[in-house]
């Protein structure tokens, strides 16, 4: 397979969902809908999850609606109730934000869109207080161009992320964002790593992730020595080196590759893909701290490109969550858990969509407050536009 382009990809994704074929399932826990999107003022077909603040309130994007139809930045409180903090207007300050936010020390939020900026190719925001400000345009040369993904934050305050598409053979990039010296000051992009000609990976749809030591790893979605998409290492210097840890071969190890990295205490690194395995609808693996062997913990019943796109979630007690975007009954997605058991993982369906009120496509991470799951879903829900969804484990 060769290097495609992000978009070529997200097209193939939409037509696996259409053609793909159920798989049988149990509704194994009840869901409740927080929010109904309209596809108005409040946005709509939120394709990521969230980041929670310090006093619980949820953070996340949606890719449409808002003023403009260019998306939303948006908080869920306490009770529930959905907040826009920022409406995309589609021109300088970017359009159709697909990543989700981080947010730092000052409840800054922090994000990526995909289109929009000077360009008409993507930017990197800020958002505090509902003022937004462009942080960076990507001109879609060398410096990247159409970032699908979410940031991770230095201790210096320094962003880092990817594009899928730019840099210097156009099969996307690694950069970093550095923090101005001064307050008020311009940020400055640094390309860290050019995806080549694909053989080293291509098209990354997710961010990156720090190890104790600075080095950063992430998963390409793409590329590859068999075209399947590839998990890279990419070691700090004077010049950033990157070395592949794994390619994919659409074998019993899984296939391309859109969910990035989350570690736990140990600093083993988890990851998933999103096809094949011996259950068919991808995997999830683990990277071991120190010498970084690749081991399949469990794969994840679906077909074709079905599984987890987005990043897994680790609980205090070691168990993952995670979602498959189309897998399950009604090809609208699923919730599912792995528990670890006599070094062994038991997988464990949560729950079933049915693409009706309860949403459709779960292209969402989770996070875990106050003991329910919450995430979203792209589309579904009384309007069509998706929903915001709690579950208790």
């Amino acid at each position: 397979m060769n290097p495609q382009s992000a978009s070529s990809i997200k097209l193939g994704l939409a037509l696996a969902c259409a053609a793909g074929l159920a798989i049988p399932g149990a509704q194994a826990q009840s869901l409740s809908v927080v929010h109904n999107f309209t596809g108005g003022s409040d946005g709509g077909n939120p394709v990521d999850g969230f980041v929670m603040g310090p006093t619980g309130n949820l953070y996340g994007t949606a890719v449409s609606g808002g003023d403009s139809g260019n998306g939303v930045v948006f908080r869920v409180t306490g009770n529930g109730r959905e907040v826009v903090l920022h409406s995309f207007a589609g021109g300088s300050d970017g359009a159709a934000p697909n990543g989700g936010v981080i947010m730092d020390s000052n409840g800054a939020l922090f994000g990526t869109t995909t289109a929009g900026g000077a360009a008409g190719v993507g930017t990197v925001f800020r958002a505090k207080g509902g003022m937004e400000k462009v942080l960076y345009s990507f001109a879609g040369g060398t410096d990247g161009a159409d970032p699908q993904a979410g940031l991770t934050m230095d201790a210096a305050g320094n962003l880092y992320g990817t594009t899928a598409a730019g840099g210097t053979s156009g099969n996307g990039t690694v950069f970093e964002l550095v923090a101005p010296v001064k307050k008020g000051g311009a940020w400055t992009e640094v390309v860290l790593y050019s995806f080549g000609t694909g053989t080293d990976g291509a098209a990354p749809l997710a961010g990156v992730t720090f190890d104790a030591a600075g080095n950063l790893y992430g998963t390409t979605s793409v590329g590859g020595d068999a075209g399947f998409g590839t998990i890279f290492k990419l070691a700090p210097g004077p010049a950033w080196t990157e070395s592949i840890l794994h390619s994919f071969q659409n074998a019993d190890d899984g296939a391309y590759p859109y969910a990035g990295f989350v570690a736990d205490a140990a600093g083993n690194l988890y990851g998933a893909a999103t096809q094949g395995g011996t259950a068919g609808g991808g995997t999830v693996f683990k990277l071991k701290k120190g010498s970084l062997k690749f081991t399949v913990l469990a794969s994840v019943p679906g077909w074709g490109i079905s599984g987890s796109f987005r990043n897994l979630l680790l609980d205090d007690a070691g168990n993952i969550f995670g979602t498959t975007h189309c897998d399950g009954d009604d090809s609208a997605g699923t919730i599912f858990e792995l528990t670890p058991m006599h070094g062994a993982w038991n997988y464990k369906l949560l729950y079933t969509f049915t693409g009706g009120s309860d949403g459709q496509f779960t292209i969402s991470n989770l996070v875990l407050k106050d003991g329910k799951l919450y995430g979203t879903t792209q589309y579904g829900g009384a309007s069509g536009a998706g929903v915001i969804y709690t579950l208790t484990p």
